[in-house]
């Protein structure tokens, strides 16, 4: 992303000027808006694929045949003249710029519809804690989590179309996927033979039973599934290409498309330096704590149901009361739904570890919920930001803030009452560290993603991620399917970090005091863009500092 810097001079009368805005200029601007979000909406139209039989097409054909019409499109954003706009309505358009050119990377490097066999999971049962779906995703995904059972007549018609595009979905995988991106394609048979499994579940929801139509199109959607997952153990043998895309397009992808004002490079230094900083600090606070007894695990499901109660109103009271952010009605809620449950040790994974100590860590990073309860209550007043942004483009900002809030509520003083529990809180900051760092060098072809895995699970500390597998097989095959997202947790929380200091540093400036509840709450109300552009949005400066 190209940044500008301007003299000191040039800078505070731009605020004086958008401090003091004439009429004619609020009008022009109010237009100019109009004008995006027209192109905007035009954008978003295009960008679903036609149907083929039923199912979005994703067949080369199709794609070739539709890029005129993208192009024409992107060269009408092009066009737009963004001088005098302000700063708002100038970060829209960047917002716009950039999932355009996530398509275009999609159409030229990472191509999902051909290397990547998970791009065809088409049931998802739970919600995701970030805006969309992580990691790329067809355009015909049933999400079951959405609907209420039993059906009512239009849900039940609803469900059993969605249901009627897998078998296409599926048929038109086997034309599509020629890639030979050997780690996508032997990761994405478990997501594609889990589907059958979640089909299955399906049964058993209230009314399903009963509904003749529905288990019929159940049943044809698992015979289709285990057709593709048959299809796809076969082809495996043959595949030997890498998965990766290389350290030039990740960079590209990285300042263009999720707008990250680093490089692969960059990002190899600060996960190394995180990383390194997350042990550290854990053996100094190990240290400190030397002399308190060790923390222990719940060791029933009443006792975990009664912590997790109290670490929730806990944790709540603690962000109201210290006036860390504006805490909503909605909150509570929010957070209730998600507090997880009992889980024997032998089964814990590394996240459910944490929690049987103490789920205050946990819970701070399922800000995630907060952020989405805000999303369905109050949706961002401007257009192009009231949804989900496309192609992950989110990451920085949700992934980031939700981790990089771990530590900071912990600076502020959440853990005063146990300080053990601080232990934990380094200790998920090294699982971020070294679960990117395994990412970055699976995306340069410098490991294999069995390899990225290692470097996760040794260098988380006390062996949690040892413990149990199928979490560090889904998060690997998520970074390599998603470019950034694995790092996103950590270079994210970084980029929040120089957010909060640059705008303390302008509040220091200008002799304003800085109040850490007035900075998260505007945060929030800029809604789930990147960083890098908040930042711009919350002090009127581009640059990082002082570089281009």
């Amino acid at each position: 992303m190209t940044n500008s810097t301007f003299p000191k001079s040039v800078f505070y009368l731009l605020i004086l000027l958008v401090t003091n805005f004439p009429n004619s200029a609020i009008s022009q601007d109010k237009d100019s808006n109009e004008e995006l979000v027209k192109i905007f909406k035009e954008w978003r139209l295009f960008e679903k694929p036609p149907l083929r039989d039923g199912a979005p097409d994703y067949t080369e054909t199709t794609f070739v045949t539709r890029d005129p019409q993208f192009k024409t499109i992107q060269q009408k954003l092009y066009a737009i003249d963004t001088t005098g706009w302000s700063i708002a309505n100038k970060v829209d358009w960047h917002i716009v710029n950039a999932e355009m050119n996530g398509y275009d990377f999609n159409q030229r490097v990472l191509k999902p519809w051909v290397r990547d066999p998970a791009f065809y999971t088409t049931v998802w049962t739970d919600r995701s804690d970030v805006p969309a779906h992580e990691g790329p995703a067809h355009h015909a995904i049933l999400d079951v989590w959405k609907y209420t059972f039993p059906l009512d007549k239009e849900n039940g018609a609803k469900l059993l179309a969605a249901l009627k595009v897998i078998p296409v979905i599926n048929d038109q995988a086997k034309i599509n996927l020629t890639g030979n991106a050997k780690d996508l394609w032997v990761a994405g048979i478990r997501d594609i033979e889990t589907q059958s499994i979640n089909l299955e579940d399906m049964k058993s929801l209230s009314g399903i039973a009963e509904n003749r139509k529905l288990i019929s199109a159940i049943d044809d959607a698992i015979k289709s599934t285990n057709s593709l997952a048959d299809w796809l153990r076969e082809e495996a043998p043959s595949k030997n290409g890498p998965s990766g895309i290389g350290k030039e397009n990740y960079t590209w992808y990285l300042q263009n498309v999720h707008l990250v004002p680093l490089t692969w490079e960059d990002e190899v230094m600060l996960l190394k330096r995180e990383l390194t900083r997350a042990w550290s600090a854990l053996k100094l606070e190990e240290h400190r704590n030397r002399n308190l007894p060790p923390l222990k695990d719940a060791s029933s499901p009443e006792e975990y149901d009664t912590r997790a109660k109290v670490s929730a109103k806990s944790l709540l009271t603690f962000l109201d009361k210290n006036e860390m952010v504006t805490v909503k009605d909605y909150f509570e809620p929010a957070l209730n739904e998600h507090l997880g449950a009992f889980v024997p040790k032998e089964k814990r994974n590394f996240f459910w570890i944490t929690a049987h100590y103490d789920q205050r860590p946990l819970y701070s990073h399922f800000y995630h919920w907060f952020e989405l309860a805000r999303m369905d209550n109050e949706p961002n007043s401007r257009e192009i930001r009231k949804d989900a942004l496309l192609y992950n483009i989110f990451d920085s900002r949700n992934e980031g803030t939700a981790t990089a809030v771990e530590e900071m509520f912990m600076d502020a003083g959440l853990y005063d009452d146990q300080p053990r529990s601080r232990e934990i809180v380094y200790i998920m900051i090294a699982q971020r560290a070294a679960r990117g760092l395994g990412s970055l060098y699976a995306h340069a072809n410098e490991m294999t993603s069995e390899e990225a895995g290692i470097i996760h699970s040794n260098y988380t500390p006390r062996g949690w991620m040892k413990t149990e597998k199928d979490l560090l097989l889904f998060e690997q095959h998520l970074y390599l399917r998603q470019p950034g997202y694995g790092t996103s947790y950590i270079t994210g929380k970084y980029l929040l970090e120089n957010t909060l200091a640059e705008y303390a540093r302008m509040k220091e400036l200008k002799n304003e005091p800085f109040e850490m509840r007035a900075f998260f709450d505007q945060l929030n109300a800029m809604g789930s863009i990147p960083i890098s552009l908040g930042r711009w949005e919350m002090t009127g400066v581009r640059s990082y500092l002082g570089q281009e």
